[in-house]
């Protein structure tokens, strides 16, 4: 299975009303050091319905400037929906919010 596969299938357990961030995602993969290529993959996601993306954030919980299906404000108002709060600055608590496998 090739790593961008890997990444999807990880993305798609993230609950609703949960996060994760890009090297949680890389770590779940078995490629502790693949946080890049963890985004690199989502950018190029090819079910944005299905595979959650949304729902992966950088490691200080905030959201991806350049979501590859609309920026961070279509991110936020995706991430809303599913009642996570997302402040001003667009990020979210990790706290609160991160999923925890």
């Amino acid at each position: 299975m090739s790593f961008y596969n890997l990444v999807y299938d990880e993305v798609k357990k993230i609950p609703k009303g949960k996060v994760a961030t890009y090297g949680q995602i890389a770590i779940l993969c078995g490629s502790p050091r693949a946080a890049r290529a963890v985004g690199y993959a989502l950018h190029f996601n090819p079910q944005p319905g299905v595979i959650p993306c949304h729902r992966v954030v950088n490691r200080f919980g905030n959201l991806a400037p350049s979501f590859a299906f609309g920026g961070k404000e279509v991110q936020k108002k995706l991430l809303e929906k599913e009642n996570v709060t997302v402040n001003d600055d667009f990020s979210v608590d990790l706290t609160k919010y991160q999923w925890q496998p």
